[in-house]
């Protein structure tokens, strides 16, 4: 690395700091935000006020309204009391109203929130979902109507219980039937909980109304509402990873931004739509594919116990004549992969795979592959012992560094040599202490490279086969869904941060709390930092490249100040792996010194060269463009010194 490249890191971290020291807002612009805030607080506790007032409007309004003229094919739909149906397995529970005849909760039994509560995905107060179709004379939207719970045994459609509330069993997959009284047909919409399942299957079909509706009309219109609660720990932390995710019909899953507010129309067809949190989500799922999606997703302000607003608007095909069903489906339940995809094959349509997987994000292409083909496998494999959280992660970690160790092991015999032939490198110094022989002395570093086989770039080629597993693993453990809730030594829960030293107050980027993994992974970095660096004094350099070591020295320890700001308030599950793989890197540094006679290594360089003195190779690669690079600048230098 020459010194342009160090100064340039240098520089952009200089930015970096100073613009967040210049942005840093005065006490009278942090007064106005937290005026802002408390507005918005306010402005939020209003709108679910307003949201209360306006569902006991309606509920008000169901009971002293003028009903419908008796001609209106909504009569019979605009009259009813409101009823509540339970469909529930070993794994969710359902709640269906017939005022709307859509599911107005899912609570998940496996899976607690911050109260150690049951993780409630969809609620009455939060959620709401519309169906809406454009009639010749009358539109019909169901959140005004009251459907009527179908009696199988019964020709008719009628209510099969007095009852306030309904439960029905679905352990064995029975089908609820709810009808939707018009003019002489209805509109019916079949539920069915699948068992074991987080799906419930949702088909829509017209019966007997075909005369209400033009003959062109062929489409049938979904609004669904959501706020997604704040379920974690991590205000922050949870936030970036909710989103509104979208998974195309050519098979491309995408998803507006997740640290501002998005809208959008989606222009390719659509095969789901998923309301997603960090470890939950809610999927709309049609196999006729969804149209004209206009999506919008908004951020709430840390403290209001929300963490985004969805709305999504779209279309899905609807048959009048009812030849045809509507086929949607809903899955409520965890971002796990391997649920999701098994899932995938519940779809009503087994020819297309909906890739629900797509749920849980594990990095760009190529470390989503890392993710998928083996971090994925082995963690299975480890959990498979029935072993604690904690120590699955440390033989992660171990076993992980046991694998890229042949890589390791060559970049680090890569900088012994480099080592070893220093007292060679401080004689080509004196030989040329001028300047302008600096072209002399490149060159024959260069030769000296060749003939004891050593490559300038050799230890940094084997240490970049890395890279992929360290970055998959930071996509990995957030996402993680099995270290929910999981404690180990003073951290409570593993897919959040660790606060046992904490404030109460936000502090400018640190925040309320003190993440102790974190800490730990930042001092283990110093250390790495500091052996590397004493490692690298070692080595053959040159003058010019001391003094580029000396400033990239500064920046290097200024990267562990960065990550505990960055890292502060990630998983703590992260910062413990972080902190394992750093101090085993340590360890095998150590032990790969005290393995590492140099005088031995000196003597195998030196029989290379001696093997290879009067068969000299022809150098490739790096070498080989650095010598084609050097005899063009000496050639230039040549031309210049002629004119």
């Amino acid at each position: 690395m020459d010194k342009n490249t160090v100064t340039g890191f240098i520089l952009m971290a200089a930015v970096l700091v100073l613009f967040s020291w210049y942005s840093r807002p005065s006490e009278a612009q942090l007064k106005a935000q937290r005026e802002r805030d408390s507005i918005a607080a306010a402005q939020l506790i209003e709108e679910q006020k307003q949201a209360e007032a306006k569902q006991k409007a309606r509920d008000d309004s169901a009971a002293t309204s003028v009903p419908l003229d008796s001609a209106s094919a909504l009569f019979a739909a605009s009259q009813g009391s409101e009823q509540l149906i339970t469909l529930e397995n070993d794994l969710v529970r359902i709640t269906i109203n017939t005022h709307g005849g859509m599911i107005e909760e899912a609570e998940l039994k496996n899976y607690k929130d911050q109260q150690k509560e049951n993780v409630r995905l969809l609620t009455k107060k939060d959620a709401s979902m519309t169906l809406s179709l454009a009639g010749k004379q009358e539109n019909i939207v169901t959140s005004d109507l009251y459907f009527q719970v179908v009696d199988k045994k019964q020709a008719n459609p009628k209510p099969t219980s007095d009852s306030k509330t309904l439960s029905l069993n679905e352990k064995q997959g029975e089908t609820l039937t709810l009808s939707l009284p018009l003019a002489d047909g209805s509109l019916d919409i079949d539920y069915t909980l699948r068992p074991d399942a987080y799906m419930v299957d949702m088909i829509v079909r017209a019966n007997g109304i075909a005369n209400l509706f033009a003959p062109s009309m062929r489409t049938l219109d979904i609004q669904w509402n959501d706020r997604a609660r704040q379920l974690e720990k991590g205000f922050d932390f949870e936030q970036r990873y909710a989103c509104i995710r979208y998974h195309r019909a050519d098979g491309k899953t995408k998803n507006l931004s997740e640290t501002s507010d998005k809208e959008t129309d989606v222009e390719e067809a659509l095969d789901w739509v998923a309301f997603k949190n960090q470890f939950f989500s809610a999927v709309l799922i049609s196999q006729q594919q969804l149209t004209n999606a206009h999506l919008k997703s908004q951020v709430y302000k840390k403290g209001q116990g929300y963490l985004k607003n969805y709305e999504a608007t779209m279309q899905t095909a609807f048959d009048p004549t009812g030849t045809q069903p509507t086929q949607l489906q809903l899955y409520v339940g965890p971002n796990d992969f391997h649920a999701l995809k098994a899932h995938n094959k519940l779809s009503l349509d087994a020819s297309k795979d909906l890739e629900l997987e797509d749920l849980v994000y594990l990095g760009w292409p190529i470390v989503r592959w890392v993710n998928r083909w083996f971090i994925i496998y082995l963690f299975d494999w480890l959990k498979g012992f029935g072993l604690h959280m904690g120590l699955v992660l440390l033989l992660l970690t171990i076993i992980v560094k046991a694998l890229v160790y042949p890589a390791t092991k060559k970049s680090y015999l890569a900088s012994a040599r480099m080592r070893v032939l220093k007292p060679k490198m401080d004689e080509i110094n004196k030989k040329y202490p001028k300047q302008e022989d600096a072209m002399k002395k490149q060159q024959e570093m260069m030769q000296l490279y060749s003939q004891y086989g050593v490559s300038p770039m050799g230890g940094c080629l084997p240490m970049l086969i890395q890279m992929p597993i360290w970055i998959a693993l930071f996509n990995f453990v957030p996402n993680a869904i099995e270290l929910r809730g999981q404690s180990f030594l003073w951290a409570d829960d593993l897919s959040a941060y660790d606060d046992v030293i904490r404030w109460g107050k936000d502090v400018w980027l640190i925040g309320d709390h003190l993440s102790i993994f974190c800490v730990l992974f930042c001092v283990m970095q110093i250390a790495n930092t500091w052996i590397s660096m004493k490692q690298q004094q070692n080595a053959m350099m040159s003058p010019e490249q001391e003094q580029s070591m000396k400033m990239m020295k500064w920046m290097m320890y200024l990267m562990p100040i960065m990550f505990f700001f960055m890292f502060n308030t990630y998983s703590s599950g992260l910062n413990y792996y972080y902190f394992l793989s750093g101090l085993t890197s340590i360890l095998i540094m150590w032990f790969l010194r005290r393995t590492t006679d140099d005088d031995k290594l000196l003597a195998q360089m030196e029989a290379y060269k001696a093997k290879n003195a009067n068969n000299p190779k022809k150098a490739s690669g790096m070498a080989a463009r650095l010598e084609a690079l050097q005899r063009m600048a000496e050639e230039q230098q040549r031309l210049q010194q002629k004119k």
